[in-house]
């Protein structure tokens, strides 16, 4: 498969075009952004570890009955992914109340949710994805119900199967978000699941292995990366 020209480059990846139909590359970087871009930095091999760490999970999801844009994984960096049409909604899954949620509703960080929750932002960099409802999505033209359903149902789906795996590796999976494509009719699974879009803390010390050590400065970002790598078993 040949790489051609460089379609889209955005905070944390770079994308190109094939000379396959349907099918792109997804260049993962090391380059790291919080705060809509606000804060810039780098993570050392973090491309590497999100994208062999997103690929390895999304087999795991396949294997459970959730289609996803993975065709392949040919390189440590690189792979060639399908091209779904992207759902312009981020979904967001909490277990344990983390970020954003803490201030929003004042809870405190690590309170444990009696079940898991589910939101939706709208994904535009320039409005810093606000938080969007199910109302707006339709009245805005962003999804259909059926579509809304299908990813609220592959959503909760992915937390079940990766909460359980994580917990297997002594980590906690707090929260994390989604993207998702329409692809020949159906809803796939897109982008990653990785330390840049997971909440992940080791389960009796909580400490914390993930984005946050960044968002935070907190220091030992790289040592957390590789942790988690080490825990699921790619190093």
């Amino acid at each position: 498969m040949e790489k051609r020209e460089m379609l889209y480059e955005g905070k944390a990846k770079r994308v190109y075009s094939t000379d396959v139909e349907d099918v792109l590359i997804v260049d993962y970087k090391d380059d790291a952004t919080a705060f809509n871009g606000l804060k810039k930095g780098t993570i050392i091999g973090k491309g590497v570890i999100n994208n062999r760490m997103s690929n390895y999970m999304f087999k795991k999801f396949e294997a459970a009955g959730i289609p996803t844009h993975l065709v392949e994984e040919p390189s440590d960096r690189a792979p060639p992914v399908r091209t779904p049409k992207i759902v312009p909604l981020q979904a967001l899954t909490r277990n344990v109340a983390g970020g954003r949620s803490t201030t929003k509703l004042g809870i405190a960080e690590g309170t444990k949710l009696l079940q898991p929750t589910l939101e939706f932002s709208y994904k535009n960099d320039a409005l810093g994805d606000p938080f969007i409802n199910d109302s707006y999505a339709l009245a805005l033209g962003l999804a259909t119900q059926e579509e809304l359903d299908r990813i609220a149902e592959l959503a909760y789906k992915v937390n079940e199967v990766a909460k359980a795996y994580f917990l297997e590796c002594g980590i906690d999976l707090i929260d994390f978000k989604l993207e998702f494509g329409r692809y020949q009719g159906q809803i796939i699974l897109a982008d990653e699941m990785s330390p840049d879009t997971c909440r992940l803390w080791d389960s009796k010390t909580h400490e914390k292995l993930d984005k946050d050590r960044f968002r935070r400065d907190m220091g030992n970002v790289e040592d957390a990366y590789h942790e988690v790598f080490h825990r699921i078993g790619l190093e």
